[in-house]
């Protein structure tokens, strides 16, 4: 696990922010101060003064800005910064080169605070996740032990009240929880025996026993962590064009001022005082801090903002290509459907006993793992149905089971094992009818013939729907890729709301379908939870991957949907959408706020303390708007 060093960087970043913004409103408390004695006519004592606030306003911004230029080997906009101020010393600007600098510190602790909030958002979910656990040993005896001492298999003991310490399933015991850690939603809900669990959430009522299925190091905290530190640390591609950018600029602007310092004397007649007052303040509101700052800020505030709602981008590039995408793929079982059939219709032969026979369809299939057997023993256990001993079976891969209570015999299975001639003969050809509502039907016969059918359907997620209601508002087309037959995918497609949908896909299919779709919408996302869809992941413009879907797929996809609630999908657009407004904002106005100081700066329009503010206070303004992409926003 990584808890320690996480949380030491957390800490170490809250303390360089508290010591930036200290350092800045100290070094604003002594401008003012400098100010009021200078007015007395104590000059010396005010110098003195403002020297000291140049020094602690300055020193953590010079210091990055000195290291940055010795590693890049080029100039920053930190430089830029400290020689404006040098230069409105030299001149005997004291005051406006120590407001300088001062706007200059608090813009910097401001820029600081994003990333201490994106920090916090690591810290707080490293912070509950719990480091010891309760471990109910063979003998029943109970013992407190580290989470980092667990194995996969280990049961423990959770009380009432207190976080569930790994990943798991329920054992024993029923209880309510509160998963609002993880999908930000505050109702509890119910869980019991056999119900995934996950690390972090609260166990909010009775004692349960949980079997661990995951390494403490691979818990779904674990995974939303990872994913937000690589999303922190790439940066998005208005982010390395602008930093690009920056360097020739920087460089363009030294080049200018050092003209300014000496052409306007000749062409305009200037005296040298005023073409070296106007090249010092040339050199204030030329410089580019408040573009630098358009991005990142936003870009952390988003990703951060994603994190705590369930969305976990792995990179601004990601977190911008979501927000442009015309067309999203959607895979359907475990995707569209929660992945688990359940029985929906159970028909019986004229003139037998429902509950007997359903009993005795129980009894067969109790005696296999397959997904659909599972269904419907789970069915006749809902049904009240006791389920008597079992029978001796044979099982036929493939096709179904064979098996022998008394002297007779039963085949339960798929039409092509009970026979078809026998399948179209029953209840009016019922079959037909069941398939063509998207449901996989399993039949039971003895000698006389069909005794019962159960159909089956994998269900539509109870958001579904809605989901790609709310996508479609957007102006995002939806389409289902599945490797199911044409009726299913029709009666699927149809519940869930989706026009356009491609059946029998195989992975191959599904990668040629998403080329196809970027040649026609130019970006598509793609959704998708298993092995399979991995490589049209991949393919796609933005790959979205389920929480708990593959870790080959949590690996391909560049966004990840914790809790597989996808309704998600459009909140994400939502926020990528906002972001890349409030950037645009933020170029606009920055580029903008350049342009009109340096045009009023040759006609000698602005002095030095109105570009100081202009330039510092733009800067303050930009990171302050980008920090709106912190508040949560509907999800309507």
């Amino acid at each position: 696990m990584t808890t320690q060093p996480i949380e030491k960087e957390s800490t170490s970043f809250q303390w360089t922010a508290h010591l930036e913004l200290f350092a800045a409103l100290l070094s604003g408390l002594l401008i003012a101060i400098a100010w009021s004695i200078g007015k007395s006519g104590m000059e010396n004592a005010s110098i003195i003064l403002y020297i000291i606030a140049f020094l602690i306003g300055g020193f953590a911004k010079a210091k990055e800005g000195i290291e940055e230029t010795i590693k890049d080997r080029q100039l920053n906009v930190e430089m830029l910064m400290v020689f404006a101020a040098i230069g409105s010393a030299v001149i005997g600007y004291w005051a406006e080169g120590a407001i300088l600098i001062f706007i200059f510190a608090v813009s910097g602790a401001l820029e600081t605070y994003t990333l201490n909030k994106s920090h916090k958002e690591i810290s707080a979910l490293m912070g509950m996740q719990p480091e010891v656990a309760w471990l109910i040993e063979e003998d029943g005896a109970v013992s407190q032990v580290s989470t980092d001492s667990l194995s996969v298999g280990s049961v423990l003991l959770v009380k009432p009240g207190e976080r569930i310490p790994v990943d798991g399933i329920i054992v024993s015991g029923m209880t309510s929880v509160d998963l609002s850690a993880i999908n930000g939603e505050s109702v509890p809900v119910s869980r019991g025996e056999g119900d995934e669990l996950f690390a972090g959430t609260v166990n909010m009522s009775g004692a349960i026993q949980i079997k661990m299925t995951k390494p403490s190091s691979e818990t779904l905290f674990q995974k939303i962590i990872q994913l937000v530190q690589n999303a922190q640390s790439e940066k998005s591609p208005s982010q390395q064009f602008i930093e690009r950018f920056e360097g020739t600029y920087v460089k363009v602007v030294i080049a200018t001022v050092l003209i300014m310092m000496v052409l306007p004397h000749f062409l305009f007649g200037w005296d040298w005082t005023t073409t070296f007052y106007r090249a010092i303040v040339l050199l204030v509101v030329a410089s580019p801090c408040a573009l630098v700052a358009s991005i990142m800020p936003a870009t952390l505030a988003a990703v951060s903002n994603g994190a705590k709602r369930g969305v976990l981008f792995k990179g601004g590039l990601h977190l911008e290509h979501v927000g442009s995408l015309k067309a999203i793929a959607f895979d359907k079982t475990g995707t569209l459907t929660t992945g688990k059939p359940i029985v929906t219709d159970f028909i019986v032969r004229n003139g037998k006993d429902s509950e007997e026979v359903l009993a005795l369809l129980a009894s067969i299939e109790s005696q296999s793992n397959h997904p659909l057997a599972m269904a419907i023993t789970k069915y006749a256990v809902e049904q009240g149905v006791q389920i008597p001993s079992a029978p001796q079976i044979e099982d036929v891969p493939g096709y179904g089971i064979r098996a022998f209570v008394g002297d007779n015999e039963y085949l339960v299975g798929n039409p092509r094992f009970v026979g078809e001639d026998a399948v179209h003969g029953f209840k009016e050809d019922v079959a037909m009818k069941l398939a063509g509502e998207g449901k996989t039907v399993i039949y039971m016969k003895n000698h006389e013939g069909i005794v019962a059918c159960a159909a089956l359907r994998d269900t539509l997620r109870p958001e579904a729907a809605d989901a790609i209601r709310d996508l479609k508002q957007l102006g995002i087309s939806p389409i289902m890729l599945t490797g199911d037959n044409q009726l299913t995918a029709s009666a699927i497609a149809k519940e869930a709301g989706v026009e356009k949908y491609v059946s029998e896909c195989l992975p191959e299919r599904k990668v040629e379908e998403i080329k196809q779709l970027l040649r026609e919408y130019g970006t598509v996302g793609m959704v998708g939870d298993g092995i399979n869809d991995a490589p049209a992941l991949a393919t796609a413009t933005s790959g979205i991957a389920m929480g708990d879907g593959t870790d080959v797929a949590l690996e391909t996809a560049d966004v990840v949907l914790m809790q597989n609630d996808l309704n998600r999908l459009a909140y994400a657009v939502k926020l990528s959408r906002k972001m890349q407004r409030i950037v645009k904002q933020n170029v606009f106005f920055s580029i903008s706020v350049i342009v009109v100081l340096i045009l009023s700066n040759f006609m000698q329009v602005v002095d030095l303390p109105l570009g100081v503010i202009g330039h510092e206070g733009s800067t303050i303004l930009v990171i302050l708007n980008g920090l709106r992409m912190l508040n949560p926003m509907n999800k309507s």
